[in-house]
């Protein structure tokens, strides 16, 4: 790693291209995804470090926090790897750079800590095994940026609390499992950390992707085996559209237009209702594998009937808005799709 390294360029092919249209992507996938967050990190710290060079305040702690990179990266390249692909790194380092463009200091302290200790982060750890898949998360009940979630967060796990998330991650993952393999193996893939959150007032579950935070997902606590399987699957897709945008942009810069999305009250952005449309086409997708394995009854038919036209109708109003670019136009087209050929009810 060096201040002016060189970049080569990333290339999603059109087969995993469509696949990822169609929530199919696979651990393909998210293999080629996880490279470009990787050079976009690399990139942001080289950001940082010729910002300071230039004249930022705290030019010193910058360049050694740099340099200290730089060393682990030669030393040894997994330990840098396992830095780049921490999933608050993203949103520290945006949060450090604006705060320098200000003229302010970074507190950096976090990221020394990170490059010092690579594999000392608190967290717990749980492991979910079925038929010889495996599911690992750290469950991240502490430390800094996890509030870009945008939910109250929980308090810090007691040892009773990670069991319980163990036992309930254990019996959603066996739901992914055995109903919904072609989810289980990208969730497998991408997921490193799950945040927990606290849930609405009314009691009921909550959960977010973070833009910044790829590879961890937020959500409440639920032993509800389905909701926590469907939970992961919906804002899994989340973080991987996050990370193919990064890649291959799919709209157009922000407007001041505004578009109804079927499941909420307020009209959205194209960009979020992008978004939401890809979440929600997994949602349509996991009901319809509900039905099609006689699980679920009235609520899987209910649900499916539902997302799966909030979905198509969304698909539309994305396709007519304008705002779509080429490729964007081409991702929402594999989107209404599938939605077309899931429409044969199972």
């Amino acid at each position: 790693m060096s201040a002016t390294p060189e970049i080569e360029p990333h290339v999603i092919d059109r087969a995993t291209f469509a696949a990822l249209a169609r929530a199919r992507g696979g651990a393909r996938a998210v293999t080629q995804l996880r490279a470009g967050q990787l050079s976009k990190r690399a990139l942001m710290v080289v950001a940082l470090y010729r910002k300071a060079a230039a004249g930022a305040s705290d030019a010193e702690g910058v360049d050694a926090v740099y340099r200290a990179l730089a060393e682990l990266s030669r030393r040894d390249p997994y330990a840098y790897r396992n830095v780049m692909l921490h999933p608050y790194l993203d949103e520290g380092l945006a949060r450090a750079l604006v705060v320098l463009e200000r003229g302010e200091p970074a507190d950096l302290a976090w990221l020394d800590r990170l490059v010092a200790d690579p594999y000392g982060d608190p967290w717990p750890r749980v492991r979910a095994e079925c038929d010889g898949h495996v599911l690992e998360l750290r469950i991240a009940d502490s430390g800094p940026f996890r509030d870009a979630h945008g939910h109250a967060l929980a308090d810090p796990l007691a040892p009773d609390g990670v069991s319980r998330w163990q036992e309930a991650l254990g019996a959603a993952w066996e739901v992914l499992v055995r109903r919904h393999p072609w989810h289980a193996e990208a969730v497998a893939a991408c997921l490193t950390t799950l945040v927990p959150l606290r849930p609405n007032f009314d009691g009921t579950a909550v959960s977010s992707a973070a833009r910044r935070a790829y590879g961890a997902v937020a959500a409440s606590f639920t032993d509800d085996a389905t909701l926590l399987a469907l939970t992961l699957v919906h804002e899994f897709l989340h973080v991987q559209l996050g990370a193919l945008i990064d890649m291959v942009p799919l709209h157009g810069p922000p407007t001041d237009r505004r578009y109804h999305a079927p499941w909420r009250p307020d009209p959205r952005p194209a960009g979020a209702l992008l978004q939401g449309t890809y979440a929600h086409l997994g949602v349509a997708d996991f009901w319809r594998a509900e039905l099609a394995a006689g699980t679920g009854g009235e609520r899987a038919r209910r649900e499916y009937d539902a997302w799966h036209a909030h979905t198509r109708d969304a698909a539309h109003t994305l396709l007519g808005s304008g705002e779509l670019l080429c490729e964007g136009a081409l991702f929402v087209t594999g989107m209404r799709d599938a939605l077309q050929e899931m429409a044969v009810r199972p």
